[in-house]
């Protein structure tokens, strides 16, 4: 469990506490050497019963090699340390750390430091500890928050991506060591990149100026959101919308969707027409409609120019079904009175199926 809190004696006397009833040891990552002995003195007041031994890369190495064998062997039951432990250290029994100023830790190094507890059966507990007293930087406030989001298997990646995105990165095709990547996104670049390199390889000639994707717009007339209720966190909900706008395919949806069910419960409405308005965005992607407004007595679908339309089959559709006509002639629009979203789509989806080419 992570938890980002402010500077506390309270939550530390509590966390620690909490380690010890168990048989723990807690790891104290204090990362200034010049002020970790008043630290320690901090500590000791606070905690008096606590064996504490302090451990950084200025020591000497018997004196460092001593305290980690009196923390490995027990006989000390707080490390406070340096982030010398971010790489190599394995001790199943200290399942809590407290990161004072966690702030001023790197993404991967916030990642890094806590997998040094949870290396056994027990609930390993995380706390990153700012102060509020001090005003916290755009990007550190980005960092915490992706860390915070990021519980699941392969996190590791999700969090290199977000720090590229956070400092930044080169120019994958340049010598620059600093490049424009950041303001687009690392998403964003990488779709732009692989675009072009498909053209070039198929043969065709690049264009810079034609937009990455044509853009189309659907308006169903009904709220189509992650409520408060059933994803209460804000940062949380962001991340999912930015995982429906990715999905390629119907199979990419439903993983999404089950999920969401499994993480959350069932959708309530309002979530269910979201899921409904990506199914019909997928479903469009690949065909030449740009717009399509459907509310509840009509919808209207706009068409490119010069679309690939079977007009034989269009005549045919209009002449059978009075409810259809052309309003222009890059539109079709249908008096259809339904109020239910899904069945809207699924007829939608259908009459677009019948005209193809």
């Amino acid at each position: 469990m992570l938890l980002i809190v402010n500077f506390s004696q309270g939550i530390i006397n509590e966390a620690v506490s909490r380690e010890f009833n168990r048989g723990g040891q807690v790891y104290f990552l204090h990362n200034e050497v010049n002020t970790i002995q008043f630290m320690y003195e901090k500590l000791s007041k606070l905690l008096p019963d606590a064996r504490i031994g302090i451990a950084h890369g200025q020591l000497k190495e018997k004196e460092l090699e001593s305290v980690m064998q009196d923390f490995h062997q027990h006989r000390i039951n707080i490390l406070l340390c340096s982030t010398i432990i971010e790489t190599g250290i394995d001790i199943p029994s200290a399942n809590t750390i407290i990161m004072n100023r966690a702030d001023k830790f790197g993404l991967a190094q916030l990642h890094q430091l806590r997998g040094r507890v949870g290396r056994s059966h027990h609930q390993a507990y995380a706390y990153l500890m700012i102060d509020e007293d001090r005003k916290l930087t755009s990007n550190a406030k980005k960092r915490l928050e992706a860390i915070q989001l990021m519980e699941d298997l392969g996190a590791g990646y999700h969090l290199a991506i977000h720090d590229l995105e956070i400092r930044g990165a080169g120019e994958l095709l340049g010598d620059n060591q600093s490049g424009q990547m950041h303001e687009i996104g690392f998403s964003l670049y990488m779709e732009m990149l692989n675009k072009a390199i498909k053209q070039l390889k198929a043969g065709e000639e690049l264009d810079i100026e034609k937009p990455i994707t044509s853009n189309r717009e659907i308006n169903l007339h009904t709220p189509t959101i992650l409520t408060q209720t059933y994803c209460p966190n804000t940062n949380e909900r962001l991340v999912i919308y930015k995982r429906f706008s990715s999905c390629k395919s119907q199979d990419e949806l439903v993983a999404l969707k089950e999920e969401l069910i499994d993480r959350f419960g069932q959708m309530p409405e309002q979530t269910k027409d979201l899921v409904i308005f990506h199914k019909l965005r997928i479903d469009i992607a690949s065909t030449e409609i740009i717009k399509i407004d459907s509310n509840k007595k009509s919808t209207e679908i706009t068409f490119q120019k010069n679309a690939s339309i079977d007009p034989i089959k269009l005549i045919d559709l209009i002449q059978s079904d009075h409810r259809f006509k052309m309003n222009g002639p890059d539109k079709l629009k249908v008096a259809l009175e339904e109020e239910e979203v899904a069945k809207r789509v699924t007829f939608i989806t259908k009459k677009i199926d019948d005209l193809k080419v």
